[in-house]
């Protein structure tokens, strides 16, 4: 159980920019971690990152499996790295990538891991360019979803998710102030060996980048 009154949240960590940058910024806060590995193309690539970060940060790190995510759910990100659509979040094609209800289903689990530990806090770092394309990102859901969650525990637990409104660059721009290593972080929605590049999520990432002043030292095929 928590043993530290600072230590009152739990963050939710897919090994990316700005769940990084969340675990950085709120590390005195975060009593727990967690990944969750649902079978998409690049959990094995996202995971060792967030690890790594967590293990830097003496951050307890708990992997959980949802396998049937990728059985019952239909989504480019669990069909392999050809089905991944390459080119800005704009077009079209990009929406195959939205995986149903993921956040919510997610956030359900890490709130009962709050509650289980005493904790205060569920936290997340969905970031406001992800709203025109993941309903679970918006800040409707984020409202919705803090509702339930602190209806629906006895604690009384809170959704937190400090980064709904800001761009990836503005995390970008504070993880740079923080000192987060982003070479030790992965975007890619393939699972190659390096990141593609050209998904809608490389093209982000590059963009965020050079828009924090950050040099890309990501190699990118």
């Amino acid at each position: 159980m928590n043993s530290n009154p600072q230590k009152d949240s739990i963050a939710i960590i897919s090994g990316g920019m700005d769940s990084i940058t969340l675990l950085y910024e709120y590390q005195q806060r975060i009593a727990l971690a967690i990944s969750f590995d649902y079978g998409s193309n690049h959990n094995h690539r996202e995971i060792p990152c967030a690890q790594y970060h967590c293990e830097k940060l003496g951050i307890r790190h708990v992997v959980i499996p949802l396998d049937f995510m990728k059985r019952y759910f239909k989504s480019s990100l669990l069909e392999g790295d050809e089905a991944v659509p390459e080119g800005h979040y704009q077009e079209e094609n990009i929406h195959s990538t939205v995986v149903p209800f993921r956040n919510g289903i997610m956030l359900a689990i890490a709130a009962g891991m709050a509650e289980t530990h005493r904790l205060s806090y569920v936290m997340m770092a969905n970031h406001g360019g992800d709203h025109a394309i993941y309903p679970d990102c918006t800040p409707e859901f984020v409202n919705a979803m803090s509702g339930a969650i602190v209806a629906g525990t006895v604690n009384g637990a809170k959704l937190w998710a400090p980064y709904t409104n800001v761009t990836k660059a503005d995390i970008a721009r504070h993880g740079k102030e923080l000192g987060v290593d982003y070479s030790r972080t992965w975007s890619c929605y393939r699972g190659g060996e390096k990141q593609c590049g050209r998904c809608a999520t490389c093209l982000e990432r590059k963009e965020a980048l050079a828009a924090a002043g950050i040099k890309d030292t990501t190699e990118y095929d």
